[in-house]
Parts: C-alpha cells; structure tokens; sequence
C-alpha cells in the first residue's frame, strides 16, 4: 500500500549547492540553495527568493555555484541559516576563504573543491526562477583522477527535504548509457 503526502517538494537527490556572489562593497557573500539543477548544457536553474545573493546577482550579473561537500557541512549549512543582510562578512565567519574567479565577477570559495561559474540568463521573478549560463566549471586537482572530476573525491552531499538531513551519495551501483544494453 502507498501512501499519500499530497502535493511536497520531495525529490531525491537535491544537491546542496553554496550560491557565491560579493556585495556592493566587494565582500564575498554566499548562501545555500537545494533548490537547483542543471537546465540544459550550459545552464542551471535554481529557484532563489528575495535574498541578500540575489540581489547582489541583479547588481553584478555574475554568481557562483559549489557543490557542497560532506567535510564542509557546518560552514554550508551556516550559510544557509544565516542571513547576508544580519551578518555582512558572513562567508569569513563560516571559515570559508574565497579568491576571484577567472572568467566572472564572482568569488570561488577554495574549501568547496568544485564550482560552476556563471552569468546570469534571466529571473522570473512570479516563480523566484534563476537561469545562469555556465561559462566555465573549475575543480580543485584534489578532485581529480586521470585529469575528470571523480565523486568519490568530490564527496557531494544532499538534503533530505523530509527529514531535514545532509546526506552524503553513496556508492557507484551501475554504468550510464551501457548497463541498459543487457535488455536489448
């Protein structure tokens, strides 16, 4: 028998991304978002209310999206309940340190070992809908085998939007794009 929940924002997995943007004085700012994907090849949509990051992300045009990761979940999370309004410098005070990206006006937080670099497409604001164009993906060399981005390095973490917990992915279970074949 199933049961019904009526109509929850329950999907699984919801990546933890960390949104990195500077205020209008240049201090880095970020917040925590779970509420994204990616969108096509070159975009991802995240679904962000009226927030310090948003605004500054009108005001620059350019923000950053990392991967938060099962070593940085205090500092994620801290980011998330905190408001950038309240506490002005509050990527430092989380422990994060931060350097410019190369390619937008955006800051890359270095404890964060994977980060898209994007420019923003469009917002609407009716649904809170943000659309950026990924203009580079850069990865800490720590991440990396044989030069690719190797999860099990990566340690990405999910919300669990039931129960309100991290979680970190489990194991390689199968092959995309082959393992289907066996039914053909």
């Amino acid at each position: 028998m199933r049961r019904s929940f009526g109509p929850q924002p329950y999907l699984f997995p919801m990546p933890v991304l960390i949104i990195g943007t500077y205020n209008e004085d240049g201090v880095p700012n970020a917040m925590n978002a779970a509420w994204g994907t990616i969108a096509d090849m070159d975009r991802v949509a995240i679904f962000l209310a009226d927030h310090k990051t948003t605004q500054n992300i009108f005001a620059r045009k350019d923000f950053t999206v990392s991967l938060a990761t099962a070593d940085q979940v205090v500092p994620a999370d801290y980011v998330g309940i905190v408001s950038g309004n309240r506490e002005h410098d509050k990527v430092a005070k989380a422990g994060f340190t931060t350097e410019r990206s190369e390619v937008v006006n955006a800051p890359i937080i270095k404890e964060l070992p994977m980060t898209l670099e994007c420019e923003m497409v469009s917002y609407d604001e009716e649904s809170c809908h943000l659309v950026g164009r990924i203009v580079n993906v850069s990865a800490d060399e720590s991440i990396l085998t044989d030069g690719k981005i190797d999860y099990a390095k990566l340690r990405p973490i999910t919300y669990d939007p039931v129960n309100h917990h991290y979680v970190e992915l489990g194991a390689k279970v199968g092959n995309a794009f082959s393992d289907g074949k066996k039914l053909k």
